[in-house]
């Protein structure tokens, strides 16, 4: 399946970063050398998008257009086409979501969060774009009970495959307690455009906000949605302690600096 056009919520406050976000965008804070918003733009561009709508906060899609093109495009980007479309009001990820439905139209997309970055090598675009058959695929990693909270969780049914699930249902931050399956929503999706008009209909859920869960639950009640499993977990960008974990692992196998960094590392254990 090949996707041209791909989502990057990138709109969202950044309290977890805070103070590092009370002026600047979360999706723009530096990972090694370059903000984790530029990170999930050339991870679409690898899977075949060649069209990226970034949704930002007011006043930062100026910004956005500054990083991307205004010294000229950056380095494998020069035939990607950017566009900033702005959430003037932050009414959660669904809404942010809802935001794209222009610029996509009737188009399957990928939508990616910023806030994770694969590991080198680790992509699951391409596994989830194998998995698609007119149905949205999101992906999965299967999590320990105290992330439960923390992220959505689907309602599985039937087995495809060792790493393809039919998804029933899901729920949002539901907890050990209550969930329904330890297989929870890791920020990788690929939706069919019908997508749109449940998120227009949606209620508010979890938080008052319009969840993106309670769509892919919808999708999933409707016999629409399948999981991938991803076999690695992804980098987590959006807290101080998962920055610094990722900065390590990326810093480690960057092609210029990552032999250096490695001896630094190597050299500060010993003194330690």
């Amino acid at each position: 399946m090949n996707v041209e056009v791909a989502v990057v919520p990138a709109a969202g406050r950044g309290t977890r970063m805070r103070p590092a976000t009370r002026v600047v965008p979360k999706a723009f804070i530096p990972v090694v050398d370059r903000p984790a918003i530029q990170y999930a733009v050339e991870e679409c561009v690898r899977a075949g998008a060649h069209e990226v709508v970034l949704i930002v906060d007011p006043g930062v899609g100026v910004l956005a257009e500054r990083h991307f093109w205004e010294e000229g495009p950056l380095p494998g980007l020069s035939d990607v086409k950017i566009t900033p479309v702005v959430q003037e009001v932050p009414h959660g990820l669904g809404h942010a979501v809802l935001t794209a439905r222009q610029a996509v139209a009737d188009r399957p997309f990928f939508c990616v969060l910023a806030d994770n970055i694969p590991r080198p090598g680790g992509d699951v675009l391409p596994g989830m774009a194998d998995a698609f058959h007119d149905t949205s695929v999101v992906c999965l990693r299967r999590l320990t009970p105290e992330f439960l909270e923390r992220y959505g969780v689907i309602i599985p049914g039937t087995w495809r495959t060792e790493e393809v699930v039919e998804v029933q249902g899901a729920v949002e931050k539901p907890g050990a307690a209550h969930a329904p399956s330890d297989l929870g929503l890791i920020g990788r999706y690929l939706f069919t455009p019908d997508l749109f008009g449940i998120l227009e209909n949606l209620p508010p859920g979890y938080g008052g906000e319009i969840q993106l869960t309670d769509a892919i639950s919808k999708l999933g009640e409707a016999g629409r949605c399948l999981g991938y499993v991803a076999d690695q977990d992804l980098l987590d960008v959006g807290n101080p302690l998962g920055l610094l974990e990722a900065s390590t692992v990326l810093g480690l196998s960057h092609p210029e600096w990552g032999a250096e960094y490695e001896a630094y590392l190597a050299g500060l254990v010993d003194l330690l």
